[in-house]
């Protein structure tokens, strides 16, 4: 398996000087399987743009564009791209849409296309000329075919998110964003008078299994891509509840499920180059955080797995 990443930023695309080694864009892994150079796509955030015209360069010559996208959620930075993903205005081009499945009042399609409209985007959904699918995921497994078997793990986020876990050919290759760690929700202060001393427990039981599950997904992983928005202190002072993770908790539970390789991600707009390059130069060095090792995205990255 060979990745590549063409949009490691979150929240927001954030262009500027100060973001240009990293890059700005927000969420877009490309995934091809060597031997038969089967594509598929994690997330169309804002990097999904440069994919597509890649893919129009690399792939169409060679026949019609055939692809997969799995999205992790449908946040907007990870669906903002898609209204510019060039494959999907070509005749020709089969594309199958995978996504969480929600209970909400609209439909993968009507999210996902639904931006384009009219009223946001001067292309409308119906005018596209590729052949486009969706398909609703579970916590599941499935074989895609050509030896690929996917498992999909939810996440703890604000919305339903899907980690997943690609398994070719003796190699393992996980996402684990958009997450964080997940909590006791119940009170654990005696003088709380919300306090219950069963159901603090129970919280913190729960918490914890809910951790180890998480990290059981991504366990002996070849390739880990953890979401890294915050550090520890940033997390803990008011960014609880917002669905990302510390980067220190990220390498930890990284070392803690013996996963050989692990990429931060999903980066805070407000990050800058030399900020990335400060961290970097901390966790990266050999030996400091664990067996793991730590490798800092950036855009246009490719790893072999």
């Amino acid at each position: 398996m060979k990745i590549k990443f063409w949009g490691v930023r979150g929240s927001i695309p954030c262009p500027g000087s100060k973001t240009v080694r990293y890059g700005g864009n927000t969420p877009c892994v490309e995934l091809r399987f060597k031997d038969t150079d089967r594509l598929i796509i994690i997330d169309a955030g804002s990097g999904i743009r440069e994919l597509g015209n890649f893919i129009m360069g690399h792939d169409l010559p060679k026949g019609p564009i055939k692809t997969e996208l799995f999205l992790t959620h449908t946040h907007w930075d990870h669906i903002m791209g898609f209204p510019f993903f060039v494959p999907a205005y070509i005749p020709g081009t089969d594309l199958m849409i995978y996504g969480p499945e929600t209970h909400e009042a609209d439909t993968l399609e009507e999210i996902v296309g639904g931006q384009l409209a009219y009223r946001y985007f001067p292309v409308r959904d119906v005018e596209l000329s590729a052949s486009i699918w969706y398909e609703n995921l579970k916590e599941e497994q499935r074989d895609l075919g050509d030896g690929i078997i996917l498992n999909t793990k939810y996440l703890n986020h604000p919305i339903l998110c899907l980690g997943y876990r690609f398994e070719y050919k003796g190699k393992v290759f996980c996402t684990a964003y958009d997450t964080e760690p997940f909590t006791n929700l119940f009170s654990t202060d005696p003088d709380d008078p919300s306090y219950d001393e069963a159901m603090a427990q129970e919280g913190a039981m729960v918490a914890k299994e809910q951790n180890n599950m998480v990290e059981s997904f991504f366990a002996g992983a070849d390739l880990v891509i953890y979401d890294t928005q915050y550090t520890q202190a940033e997390y803990l002072d008011g960014k609880v509840g917002w669905g990302h993770t510390s980067i220190e908790h990220a390498v930890a539970a990284a070392n803690r499920a013996g996963v050989k390789k692990m990429v931060t991600f999903h980066y805070d707009p407000m990050r800058t180059d030399d900020q990335l390059d400060a961290l970097a130069a901390d966790f990266c060095e050999p030996g400091k955080y664990g067996s793991t090792e730590v490798i800092f995205a950036r855009e246009g990255l490719e790893l072999d797995v």
